[in-house]
């Protein structure tokens, strides 16, 4: 295998690698049972780097995703808890799936607006909720773990379909959707368009402004609903952990999945692929004996190399 084809299947070769080291060294690596707890948290991973990936797409960034997960995962068990909750159990469990998106949805919208109408960097406009989006989840939940029990809504994160985790399914569904959206929509074709050159997207007539807050919107979507499926695995929400450091992990899926950093590619089945990675490179750390600490400098060095190839490619 040359330089060049290597660097073009780098993700592909990784993952192989990664697989035959764990198949071979890690203990119970080959079990079913780690098979679904992998699938469990590559799920989250990918359905919010299926949403970073369009906006890096347009040449953005998105460092709130995490702060939203907790935010929309705190609202589901305050709905459970409620006197509303409590007097209609069936419209409470609509209202747990609905409003926590909604408001997903309008962090989205937020923050879309900052960067396309009022021209702030999306660094700095999504930092905004990346500080405040988690601190507002603590003050509903007053700071403290928030427990429920409804079966119904923790199928999300327990369910199984054909005996795989569901929110693998789903993970992979939302996939087949954004994969269309992208190459048969006209918003996909825009959306690569201001990625790839923004200025003349918009002397073309393209909706520019529209594009943008739409794929923040559908990254904000996205990380609700990864949100949702944690407070479905566990019963319970914790606004302190939900989400946290998501957007490092989505951040690098997205990379490693070949993203450009400059926009203008939106490879949305890259990003499972790299949220793949991302996670069997925590689980192979921690399986043998490596502490979480290390876990977060290899995911950093994961990026590096991946924005190396992503230059070499231009060479």
């Amino acid at each position: 295998m040359n330089a060049q084809t290597l660097r073009q299947n780098g993700g592909v070769v990784a993952l192989i690698a990664i697989l035959l080291f764990n198949a071979a060294f890690t203990p119970n690596f080959l079990q079913l049972q780690t098979l679904f707890v992998n699938i469990s948290q590559v799920a989250t991973i990918a359905i919010v780097a299926m949403g970073m990936t369009l906006v890096i797409a347009t040449g953005g960034i998105d460092l709130s995703v995490g702060a939203i997960m907790a935010l929309s995962g705190a609202m589901a068990p305050l709905i459970f808890q409620s006197e509303f909750g409590t007097a209609y159990p069936a419209l409470g469990l609509t209202a747990a799936f609905v409003f926590p998106l909604i408001v997903a949805c309008m962090c989205g919208l937020f923050n879309g607006a900052l960067i396309s109408v009022l021209r702030v960097q999306p660094i700095i406009a999504t930092l905004i909720l990346f500080i405040s989006g988690r601190g507002i989840a603590q003050v509903l939940t007053n700071g403290n773990l928030q427990t429920f029990k409804n079966p119904a809504f923790s199928y999300l994160g327990t369910g199984k379909v054909l005996g795989l985790p569901f929110q693998g399914w789903l993970a992979l569904a939302i996939a087949v959707v954004l994969f269309w959206v992208v190459k048969r929509t006209s918003f996909g074709r825009y959306l690569l368009a201001v990625g790839g050159n923004e200025k003349a997207a918009q002397l073309s007539g393209g909706p520019v402004k529209t594009v943008k807050i739409g794929a923040y919107v559908i990254c904000a979507f996205l990380s609700g609903i990864a949100g949702l499926i944690v407070v479905a695995i566990n019963s319970a929400s914790d606004a302190a952990r939900n989400g946290n450091l998501m957007e490092l992990d989505a951040i690098a899926a997205a990379v490693v999945g070949g993203a450009l950093l400059q926009g203008g590619r939106a490879p949305i089945f890259g990003a499972i692929l790299g949220a793949i990675i991302i996670q069997l490179v925590k689980y192979t750390l921690l399986a043998n004996g490596v502490e979480d600490e290390v876990a977060l400098i290899a995911k950093a060095f994961i990026i590096v190399l991946a924005v190396y190839v992503q230059q070499a490619r231009k060479e």
